[in-house]
Formats: C-alpha cells, sequence, structure tokens
C-alpha cells in the first residue's frame, strides 16, 4: 500500500514538473497625450454628447489583433487590453471636445435629450498589419456631427493613420499603436467640430 502511494506522489510531482509554469495573460493600456487646458468661453451656450464609439465585433474581444492578409484576422492569446478600445476611444474624444472650448458642455451621452449636438463615432481597425512588407500597426475612426433638434447631420469626417513597428514584438507594437491612435484622433478632430460654422470635410 506504502508502494503505491509512492507511485502516486512521483506521478504527480513528475506530471507538476513537465506541466512547466503557469502562463498568464499581459494586459496593456491605450494613452494619448492629455489635450490642452479648454480656453476661456465666452458666449457660448451649446451643448454636445458623446456616443460610445462602435467597432467591429473582433475587435471588442479583448484580444490584441493582428492580420497575417487583408482576409485573415489573428488574436493574440496572451497580449490583451485592459479596457475595452471603444470606451477609450469615447473617453478620449470627448476630452478633446471639451478642451476646444467650441461647446458649454460636454458629456457622455446618457440617452436624454437636453443637449443641442450628438457626437456618434466608430473604430474601424486598431491592429498589427503583418503583411505587405515591414510590420505595421493601422488605426481607423470615423465620426459625425448630429443636430439633435433636427435630426441633420453638420459634420462627418473619418481618418485611417499607419505606424512602422520598429521591432516585432508585442509592447512595441502596443507602444507603435499609442502613437497612430494620438495621430488619428489629432486629425479626426483638427479643426473641431463647432455649432457655428460646422462644415463637413
Amino acid at each position: 500500500m506504502k508502494m503505491h502511494a509512492m507511485a502516486v506522489l512521483l506521478a504527480l510531482i513528475t506530471l507538476a514538473g513537465c506541466g512547466g509554469a503557469v502562463k498568464y495573460p499581459n494586459y496593456y493600456t491605450l494613452h494619448v497625450p492629455p489635450p490642452p487646458d479648454p480656453p476661456a468661453q465666452e458666449g457660448v451656450r451649446t451643448s454636445l454628447a458623446v456616443r460610445e464609439f462602435r467597432s467591429p465585433t473582433y475587435l471588442r474581444q479583448g484580444a490584441i489583433v493582428y492580420k497575417t492578409s487583408p482576409e485573415q484576422i489573428g488574436f493574440y492569446n496572451y497580449h490583451r487590453w485592459a479596457v475595452d478600445p471603444r470606451e477609450f476611444v469615447t473617453n478620449a474624444v470627448t476630452e478633446r471636445l471639451r478642451a476646444s472650448g467650441n461647446f458649454a458642455q460636454v458629456k457622455l451621452y446618457d440617452g436624454r435629450s437636453d443637449i443641442d449636438y450628438v457626437l456618434s463615432g466608430r473604430l474601424d481597425k486598431l491592429e498589427e498589419v503583418d503583411y505587405g512588407g515591414a510590420v505595421k500597426v493601422e488605426v481607423a475612426i470615423s465620426a459625425q456631427l448630429t443636430n439633435l433638434e433636427t435630426g441633420a447631420t453638420v459634420w462627418t469626417n473619418e481618418v485611417s493613420e499607419v505606424g512602422t513597428v520598429a521591432q516585432r514584438d508585442v509592447p512595441t507594437v502596443v507602444a507603435e499603436m499609442n502613437a497612430t491612435m494620438g495621430r488619428a484622433i489629432e486629425k479626426l478632430l483638427t479643426p473641431a467640430p463647432a455649432p457655428a460654422g460646422i462644415r463637413k470635410n
């Protein structure tokens, strides 16, 4: 009986050794430079709310995305976003619009109608691109501004930015995604939409 117990114990020790260390996911965050302080407001009375940005389903699954061809999407099993990229883009755009000074109030959309304009947007791409030469990252976002009273679209814009990755490892890829995302948001909101003289790009 003792020999049997010893054999079981040795088997368990061997299995534990063969299994190696448990691998846990690495989590990453997106960040862009903070916007400047808003200018002093004079005679600005209009308000704006920003809806949560939409995105393709595969960008909402948490894993960092890479593409080996225009048609094939892959996911890093152990490299994931700590925050939903849609939430990050929504908050970053909200902060930049608040800093523009073009609106008396800028807030996240809560379904209420006590505002003048609603900005809706879409994050179409946030991915590593592994074909066509050097490793790159691509960010594509679009947005439109709607007059809530009339339902008219008064401003639209869409941008696509590409950045080249210096070396292929996930932290470097994420760093380039941050830089490219910052450029994309700045380009999307330059010039920032304003209630007076809004133009359609």
